[in-house]
């Protein structure tokens, strides 16, 4: 059973494990292992799960690390058993009881919310249902300013969509209750509102990192700061 934390990489809505591409270099020339699971994207307890189960099935502890969305399920999985630690990369942190909605409901509104596209999946047994995917043409502004132009193109193209559900389902735990947490704060984030994250860290008593300047993609743009955060997780609970 390895003693150093496995780092399970939890990607946020509109994007795919790939995001972490360049932070997952990163730890791995530092020889931390890492894995990067499919996040399903259907709803916050399921996809929280979903999670916990990879988690659970890991040998030694674990540090969740979660994007934009991916913060709200490593909130809920957190409190399987091998988890050590949180990370929050431009992340909501929902409190027990709280959802998406309602949390960045206590704030202004971040353009990502004027510019959602709707779409329907089939739902066995039931009438179609909702997700969500950013307007193509707005994509590079809201989502990843601080990324070259040729790669907002692809990144807009290959979007997984979220259930719209998602944003009103509930948190049933708070793992930062009782796990330490990071946060890293992206200043010029365009998708979830900058304050919305700094509520949340400071609520959670995270250790807090803001860099000016860094879109919501900022797992894309500044891959060494997002792995740095990430490695002095690792080395407090090593």
């Amino acid at each position: 059973m390895s003693t150093t934390p496995t780092v399970l990489l939890v990607h946020g809505a509109f994007a795919d494990a790939a995001s972490w591409s360049g932070v997952i270099a990163e730890l791995q020339r530092d020889g931390i292992p890492v894995i990067a699971p499919p996040n399903p994207l259907r709803g916050l307890a399921s996809d929280a799960a979903y999670v916990a189960s990879a988690a659970a099935q890991i040998d030694g502890p674990v540090i969740l690390v979660g994007h934009s969305y991916g913060g709200a399920l490593i909130t809920v999985a957190g409190v399987t058993e091998n988890v050590v630690g949180l990370v929050y990369v431009a992340a909501y942190v929902l409190e027990e009881g709280e959802s998406l909605g309602e949390l960045q409901g206590r704030f202004p509104l971040s353009p990502l919310v004027s510019n959602l596209k709707q779409w329907t999946y089939p739902v066995s047994g039931g009438e179609p249902a909702t997700e969500v995917t950013i307007a193509e043409d707005a994509f590079p502004s809201v989502f990843a300013a601080d990324v070259p132009a040729e790669v907002t193109r692809i990144l807009a193209a290959a979007q997984r969509p979220l259930a719209a559900a998602a944003f009103e389902e509930t948190a049933s735990a708070a793992a930062w209750r009782t796990k330490p947490a990071w946060a890293l704060i992206a200043g010029a984030d365009n998708a979830i509102n900058p304050e919305v994250e700094r509520f949340g860290a400071k609520r959670a008593d995270a250790t807090i990192v803001e860099i000016e300047g860094a879109s919501h993609a900022v797992a894309v743009s500044r891959p060494k700061e997002v792995a740095d955060l990430i490695r002095t997780a690792v080395r407090a609970r090593g």
